[in-house]
């Protein structure tokens, strides 16, 4: 029986109702996988920068790149909500760029756009809003940002910036998004902004007090060379899959492969072409 669709309408109504279970993917195979998991939310995130394409971090990630990736989520994922990560460079320029950004990542497929940053880009927000896609929002660490906050460290262990959280999450509600994901920041400080916000928090690393969570696709299965300390990895899958290959290479260096089950006959003798 196929599940209900989820729309970002209804991720705004689960605050309260019950968590949130969202995850990235990148491809047509995890994105298969994920919707038979159930989840809520599939995320395309520039995370496939460094999990899928080796760079060094999300800066890399082109718009070009984002749409591919979410094209192919799209073709495989039928009941979650498909959110498409904006990537650097994407939105930052200007209101109109950040509009053609979300539009041209809509029209490959996905339902709702997701963007770092506060108040400082609650314009963008607002117009994207206003040109009638969902946005998600991104606080705390934003890895976009990594260069100018000082690297991938936790974020709103103060009351400094757990104000500042506070502040850049009611400027996005205002804006209109319709749920927050908030990335590394303490625990204490992600329950202060989930119960003070009227839309849901999908937290990675923030603690128990969400209204959601996210993982990497590839840290949960065990396919990241360099897992966060926030993550939690649920199999180990680069061992079977390398258990596997291994096994197919011996099998074929041996002539054990293929053998007479994966061979097809002629249906008459052949012997005279030869």
């Amino acid at each position: 029986m196929a599940r209900e669709k989820v729309t970002a309408r209804r991720i705004l109504k689960m605050k309260g109702e019950r968590p949130i279970v969202a995850v990235t993917a990148y491809d047509y195979p995890t994105a298969w996988i994920a919707e038979d998991a159930g989840v809520d939310v599939i995320l395309v995130g520039d995370s496939l920068g460094m999990v899928v394409l080796g760079y060094p971090s999300t800066l890399q990630v082109t718009l070009d790149d984002m749409v591919r990736h979410t094209a192919a989520v799209a073709r495989a994922a039928r009941s979650p909500l498909i959110v498409a990560d904006m990537p650097f460079g994407s939105y930052e320029s200007s209101v109109t760029s950040a509009v053609e950004s979300a539009i041209a990542l809509v029209r490959a497929g996905g339902e709702a756009v997701k963007l770092e940053g506060g108040s400082e880009y609650a314009d963008r927000v607002k117009a994207i809003v206003d040109a009638g896609i969902p946005v998600m929002g991104h606080l705390g660490l934003t890895p976009q940002r990594a260069l100018r906050i000082g690297g991938y460290r936790p974020r709103a262990r103060g009351r400094g910036e757990a104000r500042e959280l506070l502040l850049d999450a009611e400027s996005l509600v205002e804006a209109g998004v319709f749920s927050i994901v908030l990335e590394f920041v303490s625990e204490e400080a992600a329950e202060i902004v989930t119960r003070r916000l009227p839309v849901p928090t999908i937290c990675i690393g923030s603690g128990r007090r969400c209204d959601g969570q996210i993982l990497v696709f590839h840290d949960i299965v065990g396919l990241s060379r360099l897992t966060p300390p926030f993550a939690k990895k649920y199999v180990d899958a680069r061992r079977i899959m390398l258990e596997a290959l291994s096994r197919y290479a011996e099998d074929v260096r041996a002539g054990r492969f293929p053998s007479e089950e994966h061979v097809v006959h002629a249906k008459e003798p052949l012997d005279d072409l030869d």
